[in-house]
């Protein structure tokens, strides 16, 4: 595995893309972002070499569905496109992945773990290494996010301001889903705040000790949380109950050693 000629082969594909194009800009970004949390996260669990350098490789391609997305679509919205289930796909049925890697040995393994990164939940995995390279790249995915959602403009994130976004409510719904611990359905956001929550809630959906410490250190809940102005009063008194509860999920995620449900 050459992860320089990897390298190579992804900037030479993005050449068919619009660099100018703020959200193809953020999705290159984030790809070696996500590179370096996978890489980050695997050497933590002390990973052999091949696991280190296989997990570096499966987030430099875990959204290349993005790019025809956005090219499309100009959307993120699971609606337009699914990302994951599109890179797969051109990936091992259009065989693109021969531009990235010559051998074929981790197919199976790449495969598997690209095209479930953004499933609600993961299921019916049953070959351990093929799950743990899953479970790797949704924790990277999600470890970058948290840079992504802090760095990025709100109105590139959500199209409004985040003014805006602050003075809208929390559907009872989606609030539910948070206080039972889960992850949102994306399909049930219906607001801005809405969309907000369900970027704190993917943190019910973390397999790592590593992964939560790295949230914990970087104080990505607080972070998060202070983007956003809430003009609205009954969404900032829920918001603060959402910061406590969540700091402390987290904590008690790192006790357990990760998987803490």
């Amino acid at each position: 595995m050459d992860l320089q000629y990897s390298k190579k082969a992804f900037e030479n594909y993005l050449n068919d893309y619009d660099r100018k194009n703020e959200k193809i800009m953020l999705k290159i970004v984030h790809t070696y972002g996500v590179m370096e949390c996978s890489k980050k996260i695997a050497e933590d669990m002390k990973l052999p070499a091949e696991d280190c350098e296989l997990a570096q490789l499966i987030g430099l391609l875990h959204d290349i569905g993005r790019f025809e997305q956005l090219k499309c679509y100009n959307s993120f919205e699971p609606g337009t496109m699914n990302h994951a289930a599109f890179g797969a796909k051109i990936l091992f049925e259009k065989r693109l992945i021969r531009c990235f890697v010559e051998e074929d040995k981790w197919d199976e393994i790449i495969k598997t773990a690209i095209g479930h990164h953004s499933d609600y939940c993961l299921k019916g995995i049953t070959n351990k290494r093929e799950l743990m390279h899953a479970q790797i790249i949704r924790d990277a995915d999600k470890l970058d996010n948290c840079r992504v959602k802090l760095e990025t403009a709100i109105e590139i994130l959500l199209g409004v301001t985040a003014e805006q976004v602050g003075m809208s409510e929390i559907t009872p719904e989606v609030m539910r889903q948070f206080k039972n611990h889960k992850s949102i359905l994306l399909e049930t956001r219906k607001t801005k705040m809405d969309y907000w929550i369900s970027y704190l809630a993917y943190f019910y959906d973390i397999n790592f000790k590593a992964t939560y410490e790295s949230i914990r250190d970087n104080h990505y809940v607080d972070k998060i949380i202070g983007r956003i102005p809430y003009t609205n009063p009954d969404t900032g008194k829920q918001m603060e109950q959402i910061r406590n509860e969540m700091n402390l999920y987290i904590q008690n995620a790192i006790k357990e050693n990760g998987n803490y449900k």
